[in-house]
């Protein structure tokens, strides 16, 4: 049977060494860590401006043009509807 000694310094799941913070030599708080933004993504996405609802379409008549996207959208050039 072996005895192992218990590790005194704490570790990771990977098994390196835990690195503990150092107190800084003028007494002030470490400063804090920025919080997690777990909606950044939402948020830049209205920040500018929200999506664009607007596609290319292509009509028989060689017209391409932008427009809304929509069920019904009708090609400026000929009239034609355009299938979606």
């Amino acid at each position: 049977m072996q005895v192992r000694h218990r590790q005194t310094t704490e570790t990771h799941r990977h098994g390196a060494p835990r690195r503990r913070p150092t107190p800084r030599r003028d007494g002030a708080a470490a400063p804090a860590p920025a919080p997690v933004d777990h909606l950044a993504d939402e948020h830049r996405l209205r920040d500018s401006g929200g999506p664009d609802d607007r596609a290319l379409y292509r009509c028989g008549c060689g017209t391409a043009f932008r427009a809304e996207v929509s069920a019904s959208v009708s090609c400026p050039h000929c009239g034609g509807e355009q299938a979606w």
